[in-house]
């Protein structure tokens, strides 16, 4: 099967040929923990669930957040498939280029077990919201300088204080949606 792999680290995207198999992605990683994203039409992006814990380069796929390595394979309906978007395309939505927000976050995150792709649901106007951690980095980074200290200020207390720090995302993703309001 042509697949696609991205090496944030040598900022590459080549096409591979691989078997796959129940394992493959678990093998590709040399892990058991594997983030499956999306976000991306009719593909399917495998990540490395322990890359934050690793300290593992940060990029983006157009709005997408990933981190580490990244194995995109195609998705047909509920098979897996070749990869079909065309490389330069794919290369073209490749940006290896991260606010320092991000950078910050990730050296502080990197010491907790927070998983950057795990929902949670908020109530915002009475509507139940699907959020994750990655959609409230997302928004602080794109907020004002004294918000994102704000922000980096409580979660640097949250993990000192030993914290949950997945009700305390919870938490500022609700400041945000509420903020948002105003």
């Amino acid at each position: 099967m042509q697949v696609f792999s991205i090496s944030p680290d040598i900022k590459a995207l080549k096409s591979i040929d691989i078997e796959m198999k129940a394992n493959t992605a678990y093998s590709f990683f040399n892990s058991i923990l594997i983030d499956e994203i999306t976000t991306l039409q009719k593909h399917l992006i495998f990540t490395d669930a322990n890359a934050l814990s690793e300290k593992k380069q940060a990029y983006f796929l157009g709005e997408q957040l990933l981190l580490g390595d990244a194995l995109i394979i195609g998705q047909n309906g509920l098979e897996e498939s070749d990869a079909t978007i065309p490389q330069e395309t794919l290369e073209a939505l490749i940006n290896y280029d991260v606010p320092p927000f991000y950078t910050e976050v990730f050296a502080l995150l990197s010491s907790t077990d927070i998983n950057l792709y795990r929902n949670f649901t908020l109530t915002h106007d009475n509507e139940k919201i699907a959020l994750n951690p990655e959609w409230v980095l997302y928004t602080f980074n794109i907020a004002d300088t004294k918000t994102q200290e704000y922000f980096l200020t409580q979660l640097k207390k949250a993990i000192t204080e030993q914290s949950d720090i997945a009700s305390h995302l919870q938490h500022m993703a609700q400041l945000a949606l509420n903020a948002a309001r105003n």
